[in-house]
């Protein structure tokens, strides 16, 4: 778990949800995404964070007691519990005038299932396993409890990542493999260019993670090297693929369903989503007056039209390897 340089933004955040909800309820901050890693943000990115906090209805009624949240602090409170995490807008000065973070909302049972070989789903563990900085922990064993659940899932990343690779592959190739698999269990507005940038702007960090885990898993004889290269002793089998495959298909099955939750959880989420679609893919979404006041039977026409204006194909090649990463 790294620390992040100074950010005065990041840290105006972090201070803005402990003097809310105070320093009891408020046991990690995380930070990871396009803010982390400098993927291509702008001044209208916002940070990603990871909130776990020790009761969901009593942070929820601290962010109403500040102004901060127009949902009903039980209504937020029983959601948490359907599909967590909760993803919510945190805009301690305004939309316009400070910093927004989309913050993941999520109590210390949850983490701990979520980044385990149990996990419901790759929500989580997908985004977590990447690059991730400790903005704040709440003492010591706070600090120590949080990197060990991050170490936990990322020596784990061989098992779901395997049936992905081919005969031979070196920590780059497996590490970029990851990437691709982690973001196909989602549907997402982006290129396949996004894959490669997120790929390139965590290196060193993701080859040299999977060199370790890959080192590992030699140590352990699951694996034989030749030079730079790796293979597996013995390859994944049918049933070990196939349990892989279901897996990644009801985490993209679950991840989609989130989006229903998100527009009850999520303050300005409209607005959002198109500021995230003209920032990605250049294309600019008027939303009507009639379309906010009944998104979910208004909206699909431009959902779908979003959709289908995703390119395809990266000058790079990349949606070839995306297409050649199904399981043996």
């Amino acid at each position: 778990m790294e620390s992040l340089p100074a950010d005065p933004h990041a840290e105006q955040l972090v201070r803005s949800l402990i003097d809310i909800a105070g320093e009891d309820q408020i046991r990690t901050i995380l930070l990871f995404g396009s803010r982390l890693v400098q993927a291509s943000p702008d001044r209208f990115s916002a940070y990603d964070l990871v909130l776990v906090v020790e009761n969901y209805r009593g942070f929820y009624d601290a962010l109403a007691r500040a102004g901060l949240s127009r949902r009903p602090p039980a209504l937020q409170a029983a959601l948490s519990h359907l599909l967590a995490p909760n993803v919510i807008a945190f805009a301690p000065e305004g939309w316009d005038d400070g910093p927004v973070a989309k913050t993941m909302v999520i109590e210390p049972a949850t983490v701990v299932c979520a980044l385990s070989r149990r996990a419901p789903d790759h929500f989580m563990k997908g985004r977590l396993v990447q690059r991730v900085a400790l903005l704040h922990a709440r003492d010591r064993a706070a600090s120590d409890w949080i990197t060990g659940l991050v170490a936990g899932a990322r020596h784990d990343i061989l098992r779901w990542v395997g049936p992905f690779l081919g005969e031979s592959f070196t920590p780059d190739e497996a590490a970029l493999r990851m990437l691709q698999v982690s973001y196909r269990g989602e549907v997402r507005p982006e290129s396949t260019d996004r894959v490669l940038d997120m790929f390139e702007s965590q290196r060193p960090f993701l080859p040299d993670l999977l060199a370790m885990v890959l080192a590992d898993a030699a140590d352990a004889g699951e694996l034989t090297r030749a030079g730079q290269s790796y293979q597996f002793v013995r390859p994944p089998s049918s049933l070990e693929c196939w349990s892989v495959q279901f897996y990644f298909t009801c985490s993209k099955i679950r991840a989609t369903a989130r989006w229903l939750k998100h527009v009850v959880t999520f303050d300005n989420w409209l607005d959002y989503i198109a500021r995230k679609v003209e920032r990605r893919m250049g294309m600019r979404v008027e939303i009507t007056p009639w379309e906010r006041r009944l998104p979910y039977l208004l909206l699909w026409p431009k959902i779908m039209r979003v959709l289908k204006a995703r390119p395809a194909r990266s000058k790079t090649g990349a949606a070839e390897e995306l297409r050649s990463g199904a399981p043996r």
